[in-house]
């Protein structure tokens, strides 16, 4: 069966194609996804990953995605994901590109971070509990404070900055500062007082933070223990799987794997423990230089680009919204 790969220019996805052209030779497909608004940018992921593909001799692919096209997409990608998500969008039409190709399985480099302690939650959440989380009360008083601050304080920082005492103490609260897209007090803003206070007491979030890392010791550990149960399950698989599927393409990821995770687990956030370049190493045929002393990024898509019309004026994403608002308000 004929199996392709994400490609971008990090090093999760450039270690699963360097170990997956060891087996397949030169029957091996790539894909990169890259966007018009970067081009010839340090944003775009595209000439370094084809690099990647040529030097490893794989059949390469880069997929060009513009405004005007994401905004024909939209219907089709609000229907297929079901429920709001931030994630997949870039899947959505890497896996696009995959099917066209007439694959049926892909793989991508998910997971590397999350096992090999790749994003730097794991070491900021540590070093904020580790500052603030010895003084007694400081919960409670940074409660009073925020309370007093956030509606001033908004004007000239960003909305985390207020939560910083309140949400610095303990290791799940800690992790919802620096993950949550929303913190608490702006929920009833953006979704009423009732539904906020409905959907806050119902999820419980910072009783489940606190539980799903209690059990473990380590600050490392602590993350990586929040980052796979949350971060990953909750959001880049579930994007993974609707985007997938709306393609008819099976998307496996090879980092995500039990027998992985328990040769890891005994030194995943201690002392030594295998980084992403000892991960990056792991193929035969060396990664370029260029990738493996490129620094951490997200990947970037050009949504401010899109909100402003991407090249399409009021047909663009800001105007559909607008459309959108009205027809229900």
């Amino acid at each position: 069966m004929p199996v392709g790969v994400f490609l971008s220019a990090g090093l999760d996805s450039a270690t699963i194609v360097g170990l997956a052209a060891e087996t397949r030779g030169g029957d091996l497909d790539t894909m990169t996804l890259a966007f018009e608004e970067f081009a010839g940018t340090p944003r775009d992921e595209a000439p370094l990953a084809e690099r990647l593909a040529a030097d490893l001799s794989t059949r390469h692919v880069t997929r060009r995605v513009r405004g005007v096209e994401f905004r024909a997409e939209l219907d089709d990608l609000f229907a297929t994901m079901d429920q709001p998500t931030i994630d997949g969008v870039n899947t959505y039409f890497v896996a696009g590109e995959a099917s066209a190709l007439g694959l049926k399985v892909a793989l991508s480099g998910l997971g590397g971070d999350e096992m090999f302690g790749g994003y730097d939650t794991f070491r900021q959440v540590p070093a904020l509990v580790h500052a603030l989380g010895w003084l007694p009360g400081l919960k409670t008083i940074g409660t009073g404070l925020r309370t007093v601050s956030a509606p001033f304080m908004s004007r000239f920082a960003p909305p985390k900055t207020a939560g910083i005492l309140e949400f610095g103490t303990r290791y799940g609260d800690a992790y919802l500062l620096r993950r949550g897209l929303f913190m608490p007090w702006e929920l009833p803003e953006l979704l009423g007082a009732e539904m906020a206070r409905a959907g806050w007491q119902a999820l419980d979030p910072l009783v489940r933070l606190e539980g799903c890392h209690a059990p473990i010791a380590g600050g490392a550990r602590k993350v990586a223990a929040l980052e796979a149960s949350w971060y990953l399950k909750n959001q880049l698989l579930r994007g993974a799987d609707w985007a997938g599927m709306a393609h008819s393409l099976k998307i496996r990821v090879p980092f995500v794997d039990a027998v992985l995770f328990r040769a890891l687990a005994p030194a995943m956030g201690r002392p030594g423990a295998p980084d992403k370049l000892a991960m990056a190493a792991t193929p035969s045929h060396p990664l370029p230089e260029e990738i493996l002393s490129r620094g951490k990024t997200g990947f970037d898509v050009p949504i401010r680009d899109w909100l402003g019309g991407g090249g399409d004026g009021e047909r663009g994403l800001r105007g559909w919204a607008r459309r959108v608002y009205a027809a229900f308000a």
